[in-house]
């Protein structure tokens, strides 16, 4: 292994040439940008950083649309081939009305500071990607608990907030539910007693073996 003393001396001393090059130009520029302008009037300056904001707003917002996209959610084959599979065989896919939720209909809240903070969450999901925690059937199957359990705990958190986007319970006619349905409903969701994910949670996904989580049975 070559250590900084074999190399030659001459090689050296480019090398810290170029180091010192590199760190006056970052000084310099530094030092522009934060002088006074001479040659740009105010005004200019405003309108600049107001296009410069505008265009940077507008390339990070759309981004931030395309990551929440069905199509983006289900680009790899981890998601496309385990769970987007399971949800095409629910309600939730296909029904009657032909009103679908997505992936990011149940899985990102609609508000835009908790959907940063979600997006934030996520990033543990790309190095996971990376990594290949789940790059197949076997290591998915056995992760299943751990990452639904990861999800049930969010919904539990806020209250279930991506079903009350679409589920209201104020809008329920719960004369036209089956008679175990209103009942629950009624005893546990209007008294706020629990929350959706408390009895759904196998709404839109196979459920995992469920031996020794509280409360099932």
């Amino acid at each position: 292994m070559t250590t900084a003393a074999d190399e030659p001396k001459g090689k050296v001393e480019a090398k810290r040439s170029f180091i010192l090059r590199c760190w006056d130009f970052a000084v310099e520029l530094w030092q522009v940008l934060i002088r006074p302008s001479s040659v740009f009037g105010l005004g200019v300056l405003v309108l600049a950083g107001f296009a410069a904001g505008v265009i940077f707003w507008g390339g990070f917002n759309t981004a931030l649309e395309l990551t929440n996209t069905e199509k983006f959610c289900t680009g790899c084959h981890e998601m496309k081939d385990n769970v987007y599979a399971e949800l095409k065989s629910t309600i939730h896919f296909t029904n009657r009305s032909g009103v679908r939720a997505t992936c990011p209909d149940c899985h990102v809240p609609h508000n835009w500071t908790d959907k940063i903070a979600r997006k934030m969450q996520a990033s543990k999901e790309v190095w996971g990607k990376l990594f290949g925690t789940i790059d197949t059937r076997e290591k998915f199957l056995d992760h299943r608990l751990e990452l639904a359990a990861h999800e049930w705990a969010r919904f539990k958190a806020n209250d279930s907030l991506e079903c009350r986007n679409c589920h209201s319970a104020d809008s329920m006619d719960i004369t036209k539910q089956s008679p175990r349905a209103s009942v629950a409903h009624q005893r546990f969701l209007f008294t706020k007693e629990k929350t959706c994910i408390d009895c759904h949670k196998g709404i839109a996904h196979h459920l995992p073996d469920m031996r020794g989580v509280p409360g099932w049975q």
